[in-house]
């Protein structure tokens, strides 16, 4: 199967997933929080390597990246990418304190499990979506927070896996605050190991639809 070519179906598929898994999301951020918001998926698509890094703002762009191992039936690995700013404003949000510290001398334990936490929620209401749909077991490993450039959080990452793929599923996660015009946008990628993109997609019977 040419994973880089997602037919209309494949595509409309894994947008419902993300919907649901959004929806899923939506109600725990919702009490995590305490109060209301719309969790939106925009795009779901299968993008390459470089793609993801022009995604984020290339190679140099300072990142806030939550880490995920995936165990299970379908093992892969998952990155939820927000931008410095964006991540300030969910914590600040989160634990309703101002300047919360994540660079340099300012790193502080509180900004840290607040987005361990969100990172959480959203990777478990997506995988749960995900399994759902495929009856595969996949479950999350605790998460890992780096704060520095794409490239050098990325391509070590990335560095193995791409020795036998070069593919992710990027979900873009739009968080909306309903008693605010502010929002917030990230950017879930799931990188499912090489014999887990085919799996998934025999469990969705797409794999054979053009």
């Amino acid at each position: 199967m040419e994973i880089t070519k997602l037919t209309t179906i494949q595509k409309d598929v894994l947008k419902e997933i993300g919907n649901i898994g959004a929806g899923n999301a939506a109600t725990s951020m919702s009490e995590l929080l305490n109060k209301k918001i719309d969790m939106q998926v925009p795009t779901v698509n299968v993008v390459d390597f470089d793609e993801m890094m022009d995604m984020i703002g290339g190679h140099e762009q300072v990142i806030t990246a939550l880490f995920f191992r995936i165990q299970g039936e379908a093992p892969g690995t998952v990155y939820f990418i927000l931008s410095i700013e964006e991540a300030k404003n969910l914590v600040e949000e989160i634990t309703n304190q101002n300047g919360c510290g994540l660079l340099g001398e300012e790193f502080d334990e509180m900004a840290v499990s607040a987005l361990q936490e969100a990172g959480n929620i959203l990777t478990s209401s997506y995988l749960s979506a995900l399994s759902d749909f495929t009856n595969l077991n996949m479950q999350p490993s605790i998460p890992y927070l780096s704060i520095d450039m794409a490239g050098a959080i990325l391509t070590a990452g990335l560095v193995e896996l791409s020795q036998v793929t070069d593919y992710a599923i990027i979900i873009n996660t739009r968080i909306n605050y309903l008693d605010s015009k502010d929002g917030i946008q990230g950017n879930f990628f799931f990188i499912p190991d090489p014999h887990s993109f085919q799996k998934i997609y025999q469990s969705l019977g797409l794999h054979n639809h053009e």
